[in-house]
Formats: C-alpha cells, sequence, structure tokens
C-alpha cells in the first residue's frame, strides 16, 4: 500500500481529492494538512511515500514546502496539485523533484493516470536492486505511455483547436470553436474534452431555464 500525504489549505478541494484517492487502488490516505508549516511537521511525522501538494498555502508556497521536504532530506514523492501554470513556476516545481504537475480543474481520469504511473515507477524501482540503461528508458516509456493523448485524436487538431481558443476574448461552446474552424461539433468536444481533462482548458457550465446546460471553454 502506497501511503499519501494530502497538502491543500481548500475544504471542498481537500475532500474531493481525498474522495479520488480512495477510488485508486494501492492508495491510502495517512493525513493532511491545510498550511505548509502544518505540511512540513506532519510529512516529519506520517513518512508518506507520496505527497499530493498544493501551491497557495496561508502561511508559505508550496514551493517552500517541498524545499523543505527536500532540506530535511525527507524520502518522499510529490505531486504538484496548483491552478498555477506560468511556466517559471512548473519549470522550478520539476527542479525540485516533482514527479507530476496537476493543473486545477482536473477530472478524476486524470488524477488517476497520475497516481497509477508513479506506482508503475515505483514498482519498477523497487522491484530492482540495479537500473541500466534500458530499464530506465522502459521507466521513461511507462510515463510518456500513460500521459498521452488518446487514441484517434491528432496533435495538429488539436494544437489548432487549443490556438483557437487563445485567439477568442471570451469562453466559446465547442459549436462555436467547430463553426469556426469547419470541423465537426462532437469531433471538437472530444478534442476539447482531452484539453480539459489535461488541464490546458478550463470549462464554464452555464444553466439555462430549459433543455441541458452549456459548456463554454476558455484557456
Amino acid at each position: 500500500m502506497i501511503n499519501v500525504f494530502i497538502v491543500e489549505d481548500d475544504p471542498m478541494v481537500l475532500e474531493v481529492n481525498s474522495s479520488f484517492l480512495e477510488r485508486v487502488t494501492l492508495f491510502t490516505l495517512c493525513g493532511t494538512a491545510t498550511t505548509g508549516s502544518d505540511a512540513v511537521a506532519g510529512i516529519i511525522q506520517k513518512k508518506p511515500d507520496l505527497v499530493l501538494l498544493d501551491m497557495f498555502l496561508p502561511d508559505m508556497s508550496g514551493l517552500d514546502v517541498l524545499r523543505s521536504i527536500r532540506e530535511n532530506d525527507l524520502k518522499c514523492d510529490v505531486i504538484m496539485i496548483t491552478a498555477a501554470k506560468d511556466p517559471e513556476t512548473v519549470q522550478n516545481v520539476f527542479r525540485l523533484g516533482a514527479v507530476d504537475y496537476l493543473v486545477k480543474p482536473f477530472r478524476f481520469d486524470r488524477f488517476k493516470t497520475a497516481l497509477e504511473t508513479y506506482q508503475k515507477m515505483r514498482r519498477k524501482l523497487n522491484d530492482s536492486s540495479s537500473l541500466n540503461q534500458s530499464d530506465i528508458d522502459q521507466m521513461k516509456r511507462i510515463q510518456q505511455r500513460d500521459q498521452s493523448m488518446p487514441k484517434g485524436l491528432s496533435e495538429t487538431t488539436m494544437r489548432q483547436i487549443l490556438l483557437n481558443l487563445i485567439d477568442q476574448p471570451k469562453p466559446v461552446t465547442a459549436e462555436q470553436v467547430a463553426t469556426s474552424l469547419g470541423m465537426a461539433r462532437v469531433t471538437v468536444r472530444r478534442y476539447l474534452d482531452h484539453l480539459e481533462q489535461s488541464g490546458k482548458i478550463q470549462v464554464q457550465v452555464k444553466y439555462g431555464s430549459v433543455g441541458r446546460p452549456s459548456h463554454h471553454y476558455f484557456v
């Protein structure tokens, strides 16, 4: 069993992430914290295998917590979970050794992929007395495969749809994107769903007086 410690100051998000964790086999929650100082103390006490770490905490940043983990030589891995997506922050997080980076909001599928990818890499490391180059390359392929696009989606089409969203002054529906690009709405919706799940775009759900709610996408 892999012990997980969650650091999140928003009670609702903490509850959601905890419920997500319960749905992934081989992972169990060993502790939580809502501040950076409590996080460092809790991690030292609980000695988790994995920390799910929020960036924006009331007393310090998630980067400061991650630095403390490294400075104290705590034997745990970290997945950053945050709304921050600027290149400098992302680069600093990976420089400090995080194994993954989830951009809020995200769906359960992306959360599950992150944990299962981590579990595969951890199992490979624990089951081997030494690693050669081919072992390391295989671990890298596992991570790349688990985080790749679903079968049937095109990188070129995805980039085209993403660029179209960037050009929009306000959130737009899948139908509006489809009309703008001359594509089928059902096709565009598949790409938008993937972009949202991977944290590259966000969605607003608007409820009208009648009918189904409409989804408006934006970067």
